[in-house]
């Protein structure tokens, strides 16, 4: 499936590339259900997100679903995925790097309305809405999230919101469903 989509397709990388992107895996930047994320760097010099996948058995369709629904996108509100690592068992997702986290390192701390305030937190509502609204609506295929929650919403440098994490996402036909 992924070599169907040829030069469209996120770059393929081996298990020991990913390994030199992030220093060893020397940077951690957070821990989820699925993995570990770790901060890295593309020979380029771009900054990245790396996220290893723990516990990978059976044949991989979460893994290839992630690959094939986030690789398809491009919209300002969803985040950007550079390449994938599908060795075996060892399993890598390469994404552009957000400096400044999740949107739950914000709005759950003790003064959240004073860390972004209210006209930052309304842009970043919006900016979620048309995230959504491209994966639902204006994809060639539909792409339903299933696990919108704060943290898997990460923040540019900007602040502008981005929708990650996309092992729970569903593709369907565009008539299939209006969920």
């Amino acid at each position: 499936m992924i070599v169907s989509y040829g030069s469209l397709a996120p770059k393929r990388y081996m298990y020991s590339e990913v390994l030199k992107i992030t220093s060893s895996r020397n940077d951690q930047l957070g821990k989820g259900g699925y993995g570990v994320v770790f901060k890295g760097r593309l020979h380029d010099g771009r900054l990245v997100a790396v996220k290893f996948l723990h516990d990978c058995k059976g044949n991989g369709d979460e893994f290839v679903n992630e690959v094939m629904s986030i690789g398809r996108t491009s919209h300002v509100n969803v985040v950007s995925l550079y390449g994938f690592c599908l060795e075996g068992s060892k399993r890598a997702l390469i994404y552009e790097y957000m400096p400044n986290g999740s949107l739950d390192r914000y709005i759950y701390s003790e003064h959240p309305k004073e860390n972004l305030g209210w006209e930052r937190l309304y842009v970043i509502a919006i900016g979620i809405a048309r995230g959504l609204e491209y994966l639902h609506h204006c994809c060639n295929t539909c792409i339903i999230h299933f696990d919108i929650k704060p943290q898997n919403i990460l923040l540019d440098k900007d602040f502008s919101p981005k929708i990650a994490d996309f092992g729970l996402a569903k593709l369907c036909h565009t008539k299939e469903s209006k969920i």
